[in-house]
């Protein structure tokens, strides 16, 4: 079976669509039907997503294309991977930011420049808040340079409105987003029954999301949504911050 069989054989398998996993990936859907299709290869940094987004490893992913003619990873490429896989979040994140900043300089040395310019992110005008606001994804947006102050891993950035997120996020503030698998704890941006909110996010057993702010002082705002509630819930991204402790579990 080539790769492209078996990342769509894996997708299927954990019922995602094409849009789902490129969501996951941060690429576009016909950029994952080149995969599935053999047109293209994932590069390095997408990879690595791919791996924590089809809940799979390398030897798995690659069995069968090996055979086919593609380039087998060698024993510390596989080392390399496993030690990977066994970081926490934060360190997944740092790996993959040294990566894109790695490979970006490898390019700028194979292109003959040193003096690249920065790389631009989408900022969002409309704001997420913790009240009603319905930004259009995709449209309604200025473009800001990723420089020192930015994280590399940042893929958009959007402007907060409210106080529900303070002290860590302050009203009119600036955060940075990309969309990495969401964990519980990881603050997200969401869109709820068409409300655009900025919150913490959990799930329990039962399915229960809970959406928390992350000033106690403003519970009010929290969203919970339970399964088969009948309201939607759509996931833009992950904000690019440490580690916070869930409500009541400090």
């Amino acid at each position: 079976m080539s790769l492209g069989k078996r990342i769509q054989e894996c997708r299927e398998s954990l019922g995602l669509s094409q849009a789902a996993l490129a969501k996951r990936l941060g690429v576009s859907q016909s950029t994952v039907g080149n995969y599935e299709a053999g047109i293209s290869f994932p590069r390095e940094e997408v990879l690595l997503r791919l791996f924590d987004s089809l809940e799979t490893d390398p030897n798995t992913l690659f069995r069968d294309s090996f055979r086919e003619g593609g380039a087998a990873l060698s024993r510390s490429e596989r080392e390399l991977v496993d030690q990977y896989r066994g970081l926490s979040h934060m360190g997944r994140e740092t790996v993959r930011s040294v990566v894109d900043a790695l490979c970006a300089y490898r390019d700028d040395l194979e292109a003959g420049r040193t003096d690249r310019e920065p790389r631009l992110i989408p900022l969002y005008r409309s704001p997420a808040a913790a009240g009603y606001a319905a930004p259009v994804f995709g449209e309604d947006f200025d473009y800001i340079p990723v420089e020192d102050d930015v994280p590399q891993a940042a893929e958009f950035a959007v402007r907060i409105q409210g106080d529900s997120m303070v002290p860590f996020i302050r009203d009119g503030s600036v955060v940075y987003v990309n969309r990495d698998p969401l964990q519980a704890g990881d603050v997200g941006i969401f869109c709820v029954d068409g409300d655009m909110f900025c919150k913490q996010y959990y799930k329990d057993p039962a399915g229960v999301v809970y959406l928390f702010s992350l000033n106690r002082a403003r519970a009010d705002a929290d969203q919970v949504l339970l399964p088969g509630g009948g309201r939607t819930l759509v996931c833009f991204g992950r904000v690019i911050l440490h580690n916070l402790p869930l409500p009541g579990k400090e």
